[in-house]
């Protein structure tokens, strides 16, 4: 994807590894230009009990591939009475991207989830590109979201540090691009499963933050 294609994403979405799985995190803000075209747009999708994907780009786009992979997710748990693997997952999206490398769909992912192996956390690009890391940032702001992470990850961090630090990422990124905004959406995945963290939550480490 061309670097004027990730700035009409107008998006900041990102994803770490932590102790007991995976924070994954996004704003609402959809912009068209620089009209705020929406200003709760989802872009967090559970695709399954162990499985989210944070997306950037083209709105259809994107909805397309969250139901293709929920689906797949849900037929390979059908068929074998087991999870998707978390690399498996990243791989049969990547496969799905690369085939259309030539009309690509306009979107930048990130993967999270948590099998029997651990947590993991793969960014996955216009082309098919799946690229696993400890965390990574995506959309328009993710420079600031980088800036942040860079200095403040760490190794072995817990849960409830993720989140803290996915907020405050966010953060900065909303305060400094003016594409990204509105209220914050994170979900945790662990062994339990994925649980979204609830608004009234966020807005209160939101307001211990900006203290």
């Amino acid at each position: 994807m061309a670097p004027e294609d990730l700035k009409k994403t107008g998006t900041t979405t990102l994803g770490m590894v932590c102790k007991e799985g995976v924070v994954i995190a996004t704003e609402q803000r959809a912009t068209m230009g620089t009209l705020i075209a929406h200003k709760a747009t989802k872009k967090l999708y559970k695709i399954d009990e162990h499985l989210a994907l944070a997306t950037a780009g083209l709105v259809g786009d994107l909805q397309v591939l969250a139901r293709y992979l929920n689906a797949e997710a849900n037929l390979y748990r059908l068929k074998r009475t087991v999870r998707m693997p978390v690399k498996s997952a990243a791989t049969l999206m990547s496969n799905i991207m690369n085939q259309r490398k030539f009309t690509p769909y306009y979107v930048q992912l990130i993967l999270g989830g948590y099998d029997n192996t651990g947590g993991y956390v793969y960014s996955l690009d216009a082309a098919g590109g799946a690229i696993p890391d400890k965390y990574t940032a995506g959309g328009s702001g993710s420079p600031y979201v980088f800036g942040v992470l860079e200095d403040n990850y760490r190794d072995n961090m817990t849960a409830d540090e993720g989140i803290d630090l996915a907020v405050r990422a966010i953060t900065a990124a909303k305060n400094r691009d003016s594409a990204s905004g509105g209220m914050i959406n994170v979900a945790v995945i662990t062994k339990e499963g994925f649980k979204e963290v609830p608004e009234e939550e966020i807005k209160k480490r939101m307001d211990k933050l900006a203290k």
